[in-house]
């Protein structure tokens, strides 16, 4: 029988508060096989892990069980402390006794009980387990950044400035995402545009980055270090590399009446379009679904007067197949659907707007070329009431659409608008209705401040019940004064909803492609909210900007340049370390039947033909399983689905699993 020790962690009071340490230390050290057990404060310290290292040496250990926190926190910590003292790595076993003991139980008696099962459960499966040895795969030097927001831009400036070729898939047919539709950035009010547009052209100008625009991941396989991934080219109708953005066929195309999404169809495009004045790549575009000559075979004015002859009527989807070591999600957000809180009127009025629609309005290249007016009748507005938290911070399903969390931009961007109204037109008067005003940033609640009292900005703490239209084309806006406990009723001319954001649409089908969690809003799960916060728990993939949570454009360039120092880090490598916990399977189980391939998300199982006679004068060939080991990641799903229980996983084989519920249930 093997000799193990048991090394059971205080981890300060996170643990020790409750549960009793020292029993569980003496209780397991009684389990057969067992020779050493002791109990430290801090396992994971230098001093702990040297504890660890003098054991396995004084008392030959074969195995180690050390009772701490998740394995997720420091297993990797432990294997290297093993392995310093001449163990192989994977003959240890990490029970966690903190969060899935003392973090969650008050009772002392009942978490050291549990905590004493948990510790009995790793100690029979380290019993079971085999040394391992870790293959290597080659990483493949080039990234993949899908989203060309201010995320996605400047996570790949960072990646090629470090040398490595990356690539930018980007679904719209300009990279700059919402950014470019902002007039204005707190809390330093400068141009938007300003900032933005010198890294998109940076962006197409650096020789190491390719720009994929209007289109679309369509597949992801592989590995970390190794993915293979197949980018749709969408049709623009147009070659690009003959269009020069004269904007010619823009200017003479004779279908109009199409709703401008850049404009969130505040005003109209043509079919044939080019999104903004500085879109990168600066490139027209046919709309499919209303340019005549497509939908009809008539018109073709766009081709007589394009003097490049870059208009392609034949034009056909294309499809890349790439390689990549690493891949960042960068996917973006949008604002929420509001057309479900009919008491504001925003279905009713047009003078009801978001606060991105309100943006547009005050842009130079807006639908009113940056005039404050009423979409309504052209008028300025001299009353304006902003109303906070419109689908944020909304608990239930009272209008279908609402998010539960803070959006943590509406704060800021509000007190923004207020700030432009009242410094551009000193004569209007701005109302803020608000629950809670945050200001989590440098400078944010100075910012904050200035609007109240250098601008004068009415901050009033209540909510707004209703916005009912006027005969006279006012608003009439019914709401509560919480401070002064009254009723009022202000009769505005405009009225901005600051509306929740949430993830982009893209973003859940993108992380079935890549095996990435997503928590239940369909934001990005990152593998370790403090430690490793722009990483996905899938190796290789990392999160850039608010596909991983609500965030302000610095924070969102910080997180960029976070993601990219990872990503360099990994393509730096010229080989990385496989996981040795793979599958393998028995040929002389298998069937043939394929469950096991079907469900493998890295295609790591394929067929041969196998011969199982055992006479010479005839033969047996049957189809059996092989599993590739260097693409294999170990997620056990076709340990699962095989029906006839060929398929086991080094490390977790089934009989080390029903050795850990034996031990639990003894």
């Amino acid at each position: 029988m093997r000799r193990i020790g048991v090394f059971v962690c205080h981890c300060g009071t996170n643990i020790a508060a409750t549960v009793d340490v020292k029993t569980v230390a003496e209780t397991l050290g009684k389990e057969p096989a067992v020779v050493y057990a002791t109990d430290y404060p801090y396992m994971c310290s230098e001093a702990g892990q040297n504890i660890i290292k003098d054991a396995i040496k004084e008392y030959q250990l074969e195995g180690v069980v050390v009772c701490s926190c998740s394995p997720r926190m420091h297993e990797a910590t432990f294997r290297k402390t093993v392995a310093a003292a001449g163990l192989n790595p994977y003959m240890l076993e990490v029970a966690n006794i903190r969060e899935q003991c003392s973090w969650i139980h008050k009772d002392v008696p009942e978490a050291t009980a549990k905590a004493i099962v948990l510790g009995r459960a790793a100690i029979a499966k380290v019993l079971l387990n085999t040394p391992l040895i870790a293959g290597e795969s080659p990483v493949t030097k080039r990234a993949l950044v899908i989203g060309g927001g201010i995320a996605g831009i400047q996570t790949a400036l960072d990646i090629a400035e470090a040398g490595y070729p990356v690539d930018i898939v980007e679904k719209e047919p300009t990279i700059g995402g919402k950014m470019t539709q902002i007039d204005k950035t707190f809390p330093t009010l400068d141009c938007s545009s300003c900032i933005l547009t010198p890294k998109m052209v940076e962006c197409a100008q650096n020789d190491k980055i390719t720009i994929y625009s209007y289109s679309e991941v369509e597949a992801v396989t592989g590995f970390v270090g190794n993915f293979s991934v197949k980018i749709r080219r969408k049709a623009r109708f147009v070659d690009e590399d003959k269009c020069t953005g004269c904007g010619a066929c823009t200017e003479k195309c004779p279908v109009k009446n199409i709703p401008d999404a850049y404009n969130l169809g505040l005003s109209n495009r043509h079919a044939a379009y080019i999104p903004f004045a500085q879109a990168i790549p600066n490139v027209a575009v046919l709309d499919s679904t209303r340019c005549i000559k497509l939908t009809k075979g008539k018109c073709g004015l766009c081709s007589t007067v394009c003097s490049a002859g870059a208009i392609d009527y034949e034009q056909k989807e294309t499809f890349v197949e790439e390689k990549y070591g690493a891949i960042v999600a960068a996917t973006g957000y949008n604002p929420i659907n509001i057309d479900g809180y009919d008491e504001f009127a925003y279905s009713q009025s047009k003078d009801v707007v978001t606060s991105l629609e309100f943006e547009r309005i005050l842009k130079a290249d807006g639908p009113t070329e940056g005039h404050l007016q009423r979409l309504s009748d052209g008028k300025q507005p001299k009353t304006l009431v902003f109303v906070q938290c419109v689908g944020s911070r909304e608990s239930g399903s009272q209008h279908g659409c609402g998010k539960e969390y803070c959006s943590k931009i509406c704060c800021m961007y509000t007190a923004k608008h207020a700030m432009l109204c009242r410094e551009k037109y000193p004569d209007t008067d701005v109302y803020v209705f608000y629950i809670d005003v945050r200001t989590p940033g440098k400078n944010y609640d100075e910012f904050y401040r200035r609007a109240v009292e250098q601008y004068g900005v009415h901050y009033i703490k209540g909510m707004v019940g209703k916005v009912a239209p006027q005969s006279d084309g006012t608003l009439d806006v019914q709401a509560s004064d919480l401070i002064s406990n009254e009723q009022l009723h202000i009769k505005a001319d405009m009225v901005v909803l600051a509306a929740a954001i949430e993830a982009d649409k893209s973003a859940r089908p993108l992380a079935t492609m890549l095996t990435a969690s997503m928590d239940t809003n369909d934001f990005f799960t990152e593998a370790h909210a403090k430690l490793r916060p722009v990483e996905s728990p899938t190796a290789g993939v990392f999160l850039s900007g608010v596909c991983q949570g609500p965030k302000d454009i610095p924070e969102t360039v910080a997180q960029a340049g976070a993601a990219a120092s990872k990503v360099i880090g990994l393509l730096a490598k010229d080989k990385l370390s496989c996981n040795p916990c793979v599958s393998h399977s028995d040929p002389m189980k298998c069937n043939g039947c394929s469950s096991c391939a079907n469900v493998c998300p890295y295609g790591a199982i394929t067929y041969e033909e196998k011969d199982f006679s055992r006479r010479q004068d005839g033969s047996m060939i049957r189809r059996v399983a092989v599993v590739n080991e260097a693409v294999c990641q170990g997620c056990g799903a076709c340990t699962v689905a095989c029906p006839s229980g060929a398929m086991d996983l080094k490390g977790f084989a089934t009989g080390q699993i029903m050795a850990e519920v034996d031990a639990i249930c003894k």
